[in-house]
């Protein structure tokens, strides 16, 4: 049971550094001719626009990857490639995505290659494979509920964290266009085609101070614990993000890239979203083919009291 809570542990922790890298930032190369670039006022209307649609749209199909360098920023996972494909609703936040890549393993040569997260009602559902389900009484759904399991630690700091990454993991589209727009140097590089599609392709650049002033996400933390996340940001080397949009005739963006520049190395992550307004049906597997993460916890802490007690300690 214990390689079980470690592997779903890494793989839930991994998950949320990609999803909450993909919100924080944005990058890549500059392709572009800066003697295309418009005025401010003009960058800030046309992504406001494209803000606007994308809140509207509620749901796309997406696909993810993240490279990461073994690093401080990569810890859950040592570094590696990770993908994250399949469909996602906000309001209300629902998915449906399947997760590969040499940095889920982390180590782990049982580790399922490809893992399904099915997410609704603010619980995840992970498929951890046949080889969990062997420890599980044939159980290969994890669920997870990180809000429930920090408050049931009694922990209020570790509260705030959980629930931090769950709204990160909840931020859709358009609320990254939100964090981009608060860039001081917003610029528009020129049109493109991006996978046969016409696009306008967009630049900004945002610090660490202001990503963080600008994530949601993060306001859950207290003034001490932001303060500590900064300088664990600037420990790594990261000074700032630079973020690239690709948004279509429709004002809708279609591809978006990360790079954070770490001491380690980069962290890049590329998006593109496709078939807005797709509807999204999840199907929350049933409570006979489910294990719960907290009940495992729950176990794992009552074993080791006894033990302790066993032992006269």
């Amino acid at each position: 049971m214990t390689v079980v809570v470690r592997r779903a542990l890494g793989t839930a922790a991994a998950t949320a550094l990609l999803c909450t890298g993909a919100v924080a930032c944005g990058g890549g190369s500059d392709k572009g001719t800066e003697s295309d670039t418009q005025s401010h006022s003009q960058v800030t209307r046309a992504l406001t626009a494209a803000y606007e649609k994308t809140s509207e749209a509620k749901s796309a199909k997406v696909e993810m990857t993240m490279k990461m360098p073994s690093s401080p920023m990569a810890s859950a996972t040592g570094g590696g490639t990770m993908k994250m494909s399949g469909t996602m609703g906000w309001d209300p936040t629902v998915m449906d995505m399947t997760m590969s890549g040499s940095a889920l393993a982390a180590g782990d040569p049982d580790a399922p290659k490809d893992i399904r997260m099915v997410w609704q009602d603010d619980v995840m559902y992970m498929d951890m494979g046949t080889a969990a389900a062997k420890d599980m009484d044939g159980k290969r759904w994890m669920k997870m509920d990180l809000g429930a399991l920090a408050k049931e630690s009694g922990d209020e700091a570790l509260t705030r964290q959980m629930t931090g990454s769950l709204d990160s993991m909840n931020q859709d589209p358009a609320q990254q266009i939100a964090v981009l727009l608060d860039s001081p140097n917003l610029k528009h590089i020129g049109s493109a085609t991006v996978d046969g599609v016409q696009t306008q392709h967009y630049k900004g650049k945002l610090t660490v101070d202001e990503m963080m002033k600008s994530n949601d996400s993060l306001k859950v933390l207290s003034k001490s614990e932001r303060s500590q996340l900064l300088k664990n940001v600037e420990k790594a080397g990261i000074k700032d993000y630079d973020t690239e949009l690709w948004v279509n005739e429709d004002d809708l963006p279609v591809r978006m890239n990360v790079t954070m520049d770490s001491s380690q190395g980069a962290v890049e992550i590329s998006e593109k979203f496709s078939d807005y307004g797709a509807a999204v049906k999840v199907d929350v597997p049933p409570a006979n083919q489910t294990f719960d993460l907290m009940d495992m916890l729950k176990e794992l802490g009552d074993a080791a009291g006894a033990g302790a007690s066993d032992s006269g300690v």
